[in-house]
């Protein structure tokens, strides 16, 4: 219908509202209306005239308010999920999904969402007193090194999987240290030690299914307790003591023992060369002897004679002294050859003679002839008479 159709008696334009002859449109009612059309969609009364109006005010309210609290309890499902994050979602308490990075959405109140980084690398350390193999007690200090695997069985299998890690840790050291000597575990064996740890511990973990991967375990520290830090101080340094004193045995027998082969070899080869020289020796005496033979054969006196005379140079050369007794004197000549050779050298140093081996030979031969002519002459003269 046209606003301005005319009706009744004048030619006013009508009201939409229904206001008949009312100028512009009450809002006041239009209102009232309306409330009362939302009263009747939410249960409430028609509403009448006059002091019904606030009944109907009252449950228009209420379905603005649920309205507004059913968008706010939608986005509140909103919530962003990161690269290095995984989300486990509970409905009602029970497993539902694991969500992914990004941006999700999960009913409020319905849905419970649990974010855990699953790239992030912790780490969990201790100190624990055992004993040994060998019935000794050490004092080892453990770090261990972990990351999420698994984000459902994280939040779902075990109350609380890091203090599981912790006991589980602490058993797989101590049944790994319980079967190694004091030795290895302070000493070459930490690394092997810290290998059989994570594999214990891991294996540990995975029937407790906590989710939990262990990237590396350390043996941060490892020595004797307090109480026997001085005895095993002791201990450590007569083992030191001991290697140094090995360690110089072994210098030493590395340096004579070379010296002793290098000795025996230089006396070998000493051997060898004077057997090599006794032999030439005797065979160049052999040959001379030989050629002498062929020689005696020729001329006997001659040969004789000269093999005398080699004889007593050979045996004169090796003395200083010399004592000649001439047959049939009584008297015995002593020629001082050491100082006849010093005269004989002092004259040749000053120029005045040049006496070798040689003349000394003649001056001997000649004094010996000399006095065996006085001797003859002294007999000539004792048988004259």
């Amino acid at each position: 219908m046209a606003w301005n159709e005319p009706g009744g008696g004048n030619n006013k334009p009508r009201d939409p509202w229904g206001g008949g002859d009312q100028g512009p449109p009450d809002l006041d009612e239009a209102l009232k209306k309306l409330q009362a059309k939302m009263g009747g969609l939410f249960g409430g009364g028609s509403g009448s005239s006059g002091s019904g109006g606030s009944p109907g005010f009252s449950g228009a309210a209420i379905g603005i308010l649920l309205v507004v609290a059913l968008v706010i309890w939608a986005a509140m499902g909103f919530y962003q999920v990161d690269q290095q994050e995984r989300g486990v979602v509970l409905r009602f308490g029970k497993y539902y999904d694991t969500v992914q990075p990004g941006l999700q959405w999960n009913p409020p109140l319905v849905d419970e969402v649990t974010l855990l980084n699953v790239t992030k690398v912790r780490s969990v350390s201790f100190r624990e007193i055992m004993l040994t193999q060998d019935e000794n007690i050490v004092e080892v200090k453990l770090s261990a090194q972990y990351v999420i695997d698994d984000p459902v069985n994280f939040v779902l299998k075990v109350r609380d999987p890091e203090r599981s890690l912790q006991h589980a840790a602490q058993s797989a050291l101590r049944h790994v240290v319980g079967g190694a000597s004091m030795d290895m575990v302070l000493t070459e064996g930490r690394a092997q030690i810290a290998l059989d740890v994570q594999q214990r511990l891991q294996d540990y973990l995975n029937i407790y299914q906590t989710g939990i991967l262990v990237s590396k375990v350390t043996i941060d520290e490892s020595k004797p307790p307090s109480q026997v830090q001085a005895a095993f101080d002791d201990v450590i340094k007569a083992r030191e003591d001991e290697e140094r004193l090995q360690n110089e045995a072994q210098a030493y027998a590395n340096g004579i023992v070379p010296e002793a082969r290098g000795g025996a070899q230089r006396q070998i080869e000493e051997a060898s060369a004077y057997k090599e020289q006794v032999i030439a020796n005797a065979q160049g005496e052999a040959e001379r002897f030989s050629a002498l033979l062929a020689e005696y054969r020729k001329s006997p006196e001659v040969t004789r004679e000269r093999l005398y005379l080699d004889a007593v140079q050979a045996v004169l050369s090796q003395t200083n002294k010399v004592m000649v007794d001439v047959e049939g004197g009584n008297n015995v000549m002593y020629l001082p050859l050491d100082k006849l050779a010093e005269r004989s050298q002092r004259s040749a140093a000053s120029g005045e003679l040049k006496v070798d081996s040689s003349n000394i030979r003649e001056l001997t031969n000649a004094v010996t002839e000399q006095l065996r002519r006085d001797a003859a002459v002294n007999d000539g003269r004792r048988g004259g008479r």
